[in-house]
C-alpha cells in the first residue's frame, strides 16, 4: 500500500472513529435522561458497544502510525440537537434508528473500497453490532426490550460507568481516611481532657503538663493503633473462617446451598422461581457461589475489608497528631497564657476535625464542625474545673 492510499486510509478509519464517538456520547446522553431503567440500561450497553468500536478504530490507526484523533462533536453527541430537544427521546431514538442503518451501509461500502485486510475484519464485526443495534433500537421505540445477556466484563464496564456517573462531585474518601479522622478526634478529645485537667491542678506548670500530656499521647496512639489493627485482622479472620467453612458445605453439600441461598433471596421478595434461577446462574461457578454465601451470611465482602497494617498506621500517626496539638503551647510556654493559648488551638482543631467528618458523612461541614467545638470546650471545661479541685484537696 503506498502512502497516498495509507493517508486515505487513515482518513477513513478516523472519520469511522468520530462517528463511533459521537454515538457513544449520544447515547450515553440518552441513557443519563432516560427515566424507565430498563430502557437507561439498554442505552447505556450500546454507548459501551459505540465505544468498544472507537477503540477498535484506535488500535488500528495506532498500528498504521497515526495518532488517535481528538474527539470534535458535543459530549453529549447529537442528542442535545435542535431537532432531538425538540422531539423529545423518541424522535431522536427515530433519528438513531435511521443513523445506524446509514452506518451499515456506509461501513459495507467501506469493505469493497478500502483494500485493507485488517480494516475489513474489524469493519465486519462493527457491521454485525450495528445491525443488532437498529433491531435493539426499533424495539426502544415500539416499547419492546430484547433480553440479551451481558457478558461479565461488560456488565462490569457498565457498573463502574454507573458508579462514577453517581459520585461525579461528590466527595469520597478512602477507606484509611475515616480511621484517620476519628484518630485525631480521640487523640485530641482525650489529651485535651488531660491537658486541661492538669493544667487546673497544676496552675499550667509547663512541665506537669508536659509529662503527663505526652505519656498520654504515646498511650492512646499504641492503643488506637493495636485496637484498629486486631480490629481490622480479626475481621478478616472471621471472613476467612467462614469463606472456607461455606466451601467446605458447597463441596459436601450444594445442593443445600444453593437452595440457603435461594431462601436467602426469596426473603427479600424474589419469587421461589426467579430466585432458583438467580442462584442457579450464581453456582455456573463454584467460587461465584461460595462467594455469595459468605457474603449473605457476614454482609461483607473481601473488597471491603480493611488492612490490618493500613488501619494501625493510619489510627496510631493520626491519634498522636490529634493528642500532640493540647500539648504544644506548653513546650514554649507556662502557667494561664499557656492555658489560654491550648485552649484556643485546641478548639480550632475541634472544629477543623469536626468539618474533615463532612469527608464521610452526609452532615454540613460548619455543623459538623461547630457540634465538635462545643464538645471539646465542654470536656475542657468540666476537666479543668476538676483539676482545680483536686489541686485544691491535694494542697490541703
Amino acid at each position: 500500500m503506498n502512502s497516498k492510499d495509507t493517508g486515505h486510509l487513515i482518513e477513513a478509519l478516523s472519520s469511522n472513529w468520530q462517528a463511533e464517538m459521537r454515538g457513544y456520547h449520544t447515547y450515553f446522553t440518552l441513557a443519563q435522561q432516560e427515566d424507565d431503567p430498563h430502557r437507561r440500561r439498554t442505552l447505556r450497553n450500546l454507548a459501551l458497544a459505540e465505544k468498544h468500536h472507537a477503540d477498535l478504530w484506535a488500535v488500528r490507526l495506532t498500528n498504521l502510525g497515526a495518532s488517535i484523533p481528538q474527539y470534535e462533536g458535543s459530549e453529549s453527541g447529537q442528542a442535545g440537537s435542535l431537532a432531538s430537544r425538540i422531539g423529545g427521546q423518541e424522535l431522536a431514538l427515530r433519528r438513531l434508528e435511521l443513523d445506524e442503518s446509514r452506518d451499515i451501509a456506509r461501513y459495507g461500502k467501506q469493505i469493497r473500497e478500502l483494500g485493507d485486510d485488517a480494516s475489513v475484519a474489524i469493519l465486519k464485526e462493527v457491521i454485525a453490532d450495528e445491525a443488532d443495534h437498529y433491531l435493539t433500537l426499533g424495539g426502544l421505540i415500539r416499547h419492546h426490550l430484547p433480553s440479551v445477556p451481558l457478558e461479565p466484563e461488560v456488565a462490569q464496564q457498565a457498573l463502574d460507568e454507573l458508579v462514577a456517573e453517581r459520585e461525579k462531585g461528590q466527595p469520597k474518601a478512602a477507606s484509611w481516611i475515616g480511621d484517620a479522622i476519628y484518630g485525631v478526634n480521640d487523640g485530641l478529645g482525650a489529651i485535651f481532657g488531660i491537658v486541661s485537667g492538669v493544667s487546673g491542678a497544676t496552675l499550667g506548670n509547663s512541665r506537669f503538663v508536659l509529662i503527663a500530656g505526652l505519656a498520654g499521647m504515646f498511650a492512646s496512639a499504641l492503643s488506637m493503633g493495636s485496637g484498629a489493627y486486631l480490629a481490622a485482622k480479626s475481621e478478616r479472620e472471621i471472613y476467612e473462617a467462614e469463606y472456607a467453612r461455606e466451601r467446605e458445605a458447597v463441596e459436601n453439600n450444594e445442593a443445600e446451598a444453593r437452595e440457603l441461598l435461594s431462601l436467602t433471596y426469596q426473603v427479600r421478595g424474589l419469587s421461589a422461581e426467579d430466585a432458583d434461577h438467580f442462584v442457579g446462574h450464581i453456582a455456573e461457578k463454584k467460587e461465584q457461589l461460595v462467594e455469595a454465601l459468605a457474603r449473605e451470611r457476614l454482609h461483607i465482602s473481601e473488597e471491603g475489608l480493611s488492612k490490618p497494617w493500613v488501619s494501625a498506621t493510619s489510627g496510631a500517626l493520626s491519634t498522636a497528631i490529634g493528642a500532640l496539638i493540647p500539648v504544644l503551647p506548653f513546650f514554649f510556654m507556662a502557667g494561664l497564657p499557656a492555658i489560654i493559648v491550648a485552649a484556643i488551638i485546641s478548639l480550632i482543631a475541634h472544629f477543623a476535625v469536626g468539618a474533615a467528618k463532612s469527608l464521610i458523612t452526609i452532615r454540613s461541614w460548619w455543623s459538623s464542625g461547630l457540634e465538635m467545638t462545643f464538645v471539646g470546650a465542654l470536656e475542657g471545661a468540666v476537666t479543668y474545673v476538676i483539676g482545680v479541685g483536686i489541686g485544691h484537696i491535694a494542697g490541703s
